[in-house]
This record gives C-alpha cells, structure tokens and sequence, in this order.
C-alpha cells in the first residue's frame, strides 16, 4: 500500500483527510471530532530504522496494544515508532503490499485507541446521597 493507496482509504473508511502540519511529505492523520492523532506516515532515512539498504522510506505510525507492538517488533516491515513513545506507537513500512491487510487493521485499531472516550450518563454522579431520619446512606456507582 503506497501513501495515495492510503490516503484513499483513510478517506473512504474515516472521513479524514490528511494533514500537513510541518509543510511537508509528513502527514497526520486526525480525528475530526477530537483532533487526537491516529497516525503519522513520514519519509524516514531507511538506515535510521536499521535497514541495509540507502535511501528514503515511507512509514505509517500507528498506536497499538504494547503486547501486540511487542509481538511485531522485529518482523519484517514493523519496526519501534519513529519519533513517538515506542511502547504505544509501531512504524509500519509502506509499500510492502503483504503488510496491505495488516495496516488496514492496525490504523482501526489506533483510531478505536485514540477516538474520544464515551461517556455512561450514570457513572456523571459518582455517589448521591440520602439521608433518612435514622440512617446516612451513600451509593456509589461504579
């Protein structure tokens, strides 16, 4: 998946588009309703992320599970994030069209991870109290 194929695609599945913050190739990509990041495709140097070969890469950051980072982590195509905390961001290679579905479910899982958190209308009133002519009572809503 190349950055167009994914642009494309975060067009059609999120509504987004993306964002050029620092004027130029780097993109991110936000939520419309929160402005929160779900993920950062950036030109990196392909030696920075220890690969052999010269020359300039696409990456797609994404946040995940740590547990599920930890399990990508050194597989080909998955490296720790470039520039952001790399126990909850994972830089993923793009281009590899093997990797195709796996971004696809990685860049959902980040958007879940960073949409705005939904608020229960009961848990708005930690505890309420009455107070009988014998008794205090408290109740707390968990």
């Amino acid at each position: 998946m190349t950055r167009q194929e994914l642009f494309t695609w975060i067009r059609q599945q999120y509504g987004t588009e993306p964002e050029y913050p620092w004027h130029d190739w780097n993109a991110v990509l936000r939520h419309n309703d929160n402005n929160k990041w779900y993920g950062v495709v950036l030109e990196v140097s392909a030696d920075k992320l220890g690969l052999p070969e010269a020359g300039i890469i696409d990456v797609l950051n994404v946040k995940s599970d740590p547990l599920l980072i930890g399990s990508l982590r050194g597989q080909d195509g998955y490296f720790p994030a470039y520039h952001m905390n790399k126990e909850k961001w994972l830089s993923i290679q793009l281009g590899k069209t093997e990797l195709d579905d796996a971004i696809k479910d990685l860049l959902s899982l980040s958007y879940e991870l960073t949409a705005p958190k939904k608020r229960n209308p009961k848990s708005s009133a930690l505890c309420r109290f009455r107070h009988s002519a014998d008794d205090f009572i408290v109740f707390i809503r968990k």
